[in-house]
C-alpha cells in the first residue's frame, strides 16, 4: 500500500523534450512546465485509483488492478486498454506512445516516462513529495 495518498510535484527532468515528443501542444507544455501536478493514489491490494490533477482543472483518474486489462485514459485525453503490471516494486504500462513506470523510491514517487525519437530514448522522470 505504499503508493496510497497525495503526491505533489517537487522535480521534473526531461519534461519539454518529452512532452513535444508526444505530441503535447506548445500552450499546455507552457503551462505545465511550472505546476505542481498532484496525483492521488487510493491503493487496496492490487486495486489502484489512480488520479491526476493538472492545469486548468483538467483532471484524469485511471482505475486498474494490477495484471488485469483496464480501460484507460492519457493526459491528452485518448482512451485505450492496457494492463498495469508490477515489476520489482515498481508499476508498469504502456500507454500508446511511451513506456511509464512509477515506484516508492526514498519515500517519494518516482514516475519514469520513456518515448523514443529517431535519435533515440527520450526520458521525462516527475518525483512527487508526499502531501
Amino acid at each position: 500500500m505504499a503508493f496510497n495518498g497525495k503526491w505533489e510535484t517537487e522535480s521534473q527532468d526531461g519534461y519539454e523534450e518529452f512532452c513535444k515528443l508526444i505530441g503535447i501542444p506548445d500552450d499546455v507544455i507552457s503551462k505545465g512546465r511550472d505546476f505542481k501536478l498532484v496525483t492521488e493514489v487510493i491503493q487496496n491490494g492490487d486495486d489502484f485509483t489512480w488520479i491526476q490533477y493538472y492545469p486548468n482543472s483538467h483532471v484524469v483518474t485511471n482505475k486498474f488492478i494490477v495484471g488485469k486489462e483496464s480501460d484507460m485514459e492519457t493526459v491528452g485525453g485518448k482512451k485505450f486498454k492496457g494492463t498495469v503490471s508490477m515489476e520489482g516494486g515498481k508499476l508498469a504500462i504502456s500507454f500508446p506512445k511511451y513506456h511509464h513506470t512509477s515506484e516508492i523510491r526514498g519515500g517519494k514517487l518516482v514516475e519514469t516516462s520513456t518515448a523514443t525519437a529517431a535519435s533515440g530514448p527520450v526520458v521525462f522522470v516527475r518525483t512527487s513529495k508526499k502531501i
